[in-house]
């Protein structure tokens, strides 16, 4: 898992601003990304609550920047307030699950549909090169890799990236709506970590996706995204089942 540290050297300075806005505003984004990686890996769980004060000294910066990004991380979903002065990591809902699956399986098949039309000749190579990327995860690469499986959700990341080239610059509010869902889907993915079986299925429907987009087979790959999405909820319903009766005394 990345370190606190590690996560706050990942920011992007403001443009266009004088030194002191410019401080800040690489300071609010630094601290953004940290809690934002934080909550949606589990660090920090739902339900957790956040202070300006403790996050400041806990991540070695003045109030300002921490106070910006939990008005971010509030317009995100990610944190809920509860009364004055109280912010806490906002829960994770089996309804919203729910919901969040319905909206990216309309986005996700019509991003995926896209993608097969306007791919470009290095698009579909990408392509080919993450359905063998996807074709080699076995049972043995996953148990190689690290109890987050940051190794086999780097090759996620790489494809949903591919998908966003793939789109270009003529679908921006497309890709922003996913983009907004998958932060979400993110969070509640983390319950297949300890699922290798569910995660070998995975990368197999993802290789699928993957081929159907460097074949230039729209409709193939929508129903290949729409099996691979149907598959990801009933796992995570199931994972959600099972974690509320653990807790249930």
């Amino acid at each position: 898992m990345v370190d606190t540290s590690e996560r706050l050297q990942r920011a992007t300075p403001g443009a266009g601003a004088g030194p002191r806005a410019r401080a800040s505003r690489s300071a609010a984004d630094r601290v953004l990304a940290t809690l934002r990686a934080e909550i949606v890996d589990g660090t920090l769980t739902p339900g957790t609550p956040l202070t300006e004060a403790q996050q400041a000294e806990r991540l070695g910066v003045s109030r300002t920047p921490v106070r910006e990004a939990l008005a971010r991380l509030i317009a995100d979903g990610l944190v809920e307030e509860r009364g004055p002065r109280t912010l806490l990591v906002s829960s994770i809902d089996p309804d919203d699950v729910v919901a969040l699956f319905e909206l990216r399986t309309t986005l996700d098949e019509q991003a995926a549909r896209l993608a097969a039309r306007r791919a470009t000749h290095e698009d579909r190579a990408e392509f080919r090169a993450l359905a063998a990327r996807f074709g080699s995860v076995t049972v043995e690469s996953l148990r190689d890799d690290d109890t987050s499986r940051h190794g086999y959700y780097a090759i996620v990341a790489a494809f949903d990236a591919a998908i966003d080239t793939a789109l270009g610059g003529r679908s921006t509010y497309l890709a922003a709506a996913v983009a907004s869902v998958r932060l979400h889907l993110e969070r509640v993915r983390r319950l297949a970590r300890d699922d290798d079986a569910r995660l070998l299925t995975a990368a197999a429907e993802h290789r699928a996706i993957a081929d159907a987009i460097a074949d230039g087979d729209p409709e193939r790959a929508v129903a290949a995204t729409r099996l691979h999405l149907h598959n990801a909820l009933t796992s995570i319903q199931s994972h959600l089942t099972s974690h509320d009766r653990q807790e249930t005394p």
